[in-house]
């Protein structure tokens, strides 16, 4: 069985003790790729270090995450722009607008997210989009693009509603499920219960939102099994079906040049 953890921070500092042991867990358990969303400049190393040393499994993005967007989020993006310009990547992200932790800087997220869409379009990648507490806001601003060629991507950890998954759909985006899924009282298996297969990715967030039964705990890409057994319960297939139909819309999400070398 082949998984794909479609957003995971395996760079981050919780792994620093046990990195390759954690990636072997993985890997060993079918979890194939990684890809690896960016924070800000301060993460840019560790996530080239690491897709470097996996060379086939882990697929840096590039991008400026809306939690670190402050009075110099001008200079992070200029870094932002030259690293796109300088190299490949996967995907434009993680990239968004967080109304959760602090809304001082929220005209400069706005700005900031749409900025980077626009340099998606132009490298022709698809965006991973952070919509904590504003999915609704972040789908008005796509949905009134001028120019929507090229726009594609995924809502990273979607807990949303049944109206603003059809939204998301309706752009041809993706939703990514992760651990929340099998909290008792999210109540996102009630929606994810009438969505497509064919619009769903797995992710873990790692380090973050570990599933049940090791919610509170560090995260990690080997509990994507977990994450696939409780969609495979919630839509009544088998966990071979979940892996084998949200590897594929995976390879549609990143397109098929990151998969081509996949075995």
């Amino acid at each position: 069985m082949m998984l794909i953890d479609t957003h995971a921070h395996l760079y981050a500092a919780q792994f620093d003790e046990d990195r390759d042991e954690m990636m072997e867990r993985a890997i060993s358990a079918g979890v194939r790729k990684f890809f690896l969303p960016n924070i800000d400049s301060g993460s840019i190393t560790g996530m080239l270090d690491l897709e470097k040393k996996y060379p086939g499994h882990c697929f840096a993005m590039m991008g400026l995450h809306p939690c670190s967007v402050n009075e110099n989020y001008e200079s992070e993006l200029a870094l932002v722009r030259s690293w796109l310009e300088k190299r490949s990547f996967s995907a434009v992200g993680e990239i968004g607008i967080d109304l959760y932790w602090d809304k001082t800087f929220v005209e400069e997220q706005k700005d900031t997210f749409l900025r980077q869409v626009t340099w998606a379009q132009e490298f022709d990648l698809p965006i991973v989009i952070h919509s904590r507490e504003s999915i609704d806001l972040i789908l008005d601003l796509l949905e009134n693009l001028a120019n929507k060629n090229k726009l594609r991507g995924v809502f990273h950890c979607f807990t949303g509603d049944e109206n603003q998954a059809q939204r998301i759909m309706d752009l041809g985006f993706y939703m990514g499920i992760g651990g929340v899924l099998t909290f008792k009282k999210s109540g996102l298996d009630e929606v994810v219960k009438k969505l497509p297969m064919e619009r769903l990715v797995l992710e873990t967030d790692a380090p973050y939102l570990a599933p049940t039964p090791h919610r509170g705990s560090r995260n990690e890409s080997f509990y994507i099994k977990l994450i696939a057994e409780k969609l495979a319960a919630v839509k009544l297939l088998s966990p071979e079906e979940v892996a084998r139909i949200t590897s594929q819309n995976a390879e549609n999400l990143f397109g098929k040049g990151v998969f081509e070398n996949f075995g």
